[in-house]
């Protein structure tokens, strides 16, 4: 389906034609997305007077222009398939063009047999109808963008569903690969990771465009359960081009005794906008969330967090860094919210910005909310140049100022890095970190 008018695209003809286009969505997808249109068409655009958008750029979140996907042509397809393959060592991987699944890499019959599920969620809507009812979009925004979490649940109609049962361990990342194509294209990629009972599982989900400045949407929520005793390492990679507009929620929910990992990587989009929900739901539970952000030009990053503390004795580590170019922008906005039987509390939350420009802007607003009385929270944030002795150093040794600055980038951010527990993962974030830097 193709729409030109910039009209048509949020109009009730597109939408009835979206569903005329999927009669194999289940009956109670078909009721959930529904709602959410109208929920989509009541709720008010973002403002600056709205706190959950202050200090945001809000003129440009307009997604009227926009047009749902076209399907990619096979010969581009094999192309953007021969891109996913700098991660190697993998258990398994999907890759999506457009919102259809262009290849498949299933994980193996071993784990099969032992009951782990890993398919695209258009497969996964008809074979395991009744987990996606339980668990798809079961997470209720809580970050500012709930309209554009509503259009998401209108539209998605693909993605990534990971099932992990109770006890299995998977050593090697599953990964996929979302990619857009085509100008005014509109994207709403989705993945739920389920990890049940003292599993073990490390997810990567890796965001692309396949031109350099073809204007895109790409609209996505990405929700990970980490039930008892689980472990699970998220991996975030936003790679969008430059002229794009980007919006990416995630929620991790972490039951007793669960340890979840969440690192973000921000790379690209002209506007992209980054909600991360942790919740601590039962005692022992741990969550520690990074994220590096690279911004140049005039991109404008802006990242809003909740660690939500519903339970005793949960702990949760935040740190996001951020290296600004140019006239870019980053926004990092966070709470830490204690509910009042949540005692003994362990949770902090810092936020650091290298600005590399005198013109780079950087703003931070870091909370909290405590009800419990045995806690121990801090926040903290700092924002800073590039220290002038470190740079005169590398300079003197004959090395180029933008490479100096390249290394100076990197030894900030080694503090996230050395803590990826996969090196071929760490190598891939550096290396996506480098190309950023590198002449146009």
């Amino acid at each position: 389906m193709t729409v030109n008018k910039k009209s048509e695209f949020l109009s009730e003809a597109m939408f009835d034609h979206f569903l005329e286009r999927h009669t194999e969505l289940p009956k109670w997808l078909v009721r959930q997305k529904k709602k959410s249109w109208a929920e989509y068409l009541d709720l008010p655009a973002p403002t600056r007077k709205m706190e959950s958008w202050r200090f945001a750029n809000v003129r440009d979140l307009g997604v009227d222009g926009f047009r749902l996907a076209d399907p990619v042509r096979e010969l581009d397809a094999n192309s953007l398939i021969e891109q996913t393959k700098s991660i190697q060592q993998t258990a398994g991987k999907l890759v999506f063009g457009n919102d259809d699944i262009l290849a498949e890499e299933p994980i193996s019959a071993e784990l099969r047999s032992k009951g782990v599920l890993f398919e695209p969620l258009q497969r996964a809507f008809t074979d395991h109808s009744e987990i996606l009812e339980e668990f798809f979009m079961a997470q209720e925004s809580a970050l500012g963008s709930e309209k554009f979490t509503a259009l998401h649940t209108a539209l998605n109609r693909n993605g990534t569903l990971l099932f992990i049962p109770k006890n299995v361990e998977i050593e090697l990342p599953i990964i996929s690969h979302y990619w857009a194509q085509g100008q005014q294209t509109a994207v709403f990629p989705h993945t739920l990771v389920i990890a049940r009972d003292n599993s073990k599982v490390t997810f990567v989900d890796v965001y692309r465009s396949a031109e350099v400045d073809a204007a895109q949407l790409a609209c996505g929520v990405s929700t990970v359960y980490a039930d008892p005793g689980a472990k699970v390492e998220y991996h975030y990679i936003q790679n969008w081009n430059e002229d794009s507009l980007s919006f990416n929620r995630l929620t991790t929910i972490a039951q007793r005794d669960a340890n979840i990992r969440a690192y973000g990587l921000n790379l690209g989009s002209k506007h992209a906008r980054s909600e991360g929900h942790t919740v601590l739901d039962g005692p022992g539970s741990k969550a520690e969330l990074y994220s590096l952000a690279v911004a140049h030009a005039n991109q404008e990053i802006d990242q809003r967090t909740l660690q939500s503390h519903n339970a005793p004795n949960a702990r949760s580590d935040l740190l996001f860094k951020n290296a600004l170019q140019n006239e870019s922008k980053t926004i990092f906005s966070g709470l830490i919210k204690v509910a009042e039987e949540a005692q003994l509390t362990d949770a902090y939350q810092t936020n650091r910005n290298l600005l590399l420009s005198p013109t780079a802007e950087a703003n931070s607003l870091p909370g909290l909310e405590i009800l419990a009385n045995d806690v121990r929270c801090s926040h903290g944030a700092t924002t800073g140049q590039i220290d002038e002795n470190e740079l005169f150093y590398l300079l003197s040794r004959g090395i180029s100022k933008p490479t100096a600055e390249t290394l100076l980038v990197f030894g900030f951010f080694e503090e996230v890095l050395g803590k990826m527990s996969n090196d071929e993962l760490a190598e891939f974030h550096r290396e996506r970190v480098h190309r950023k830097f590198e002449p146009a």
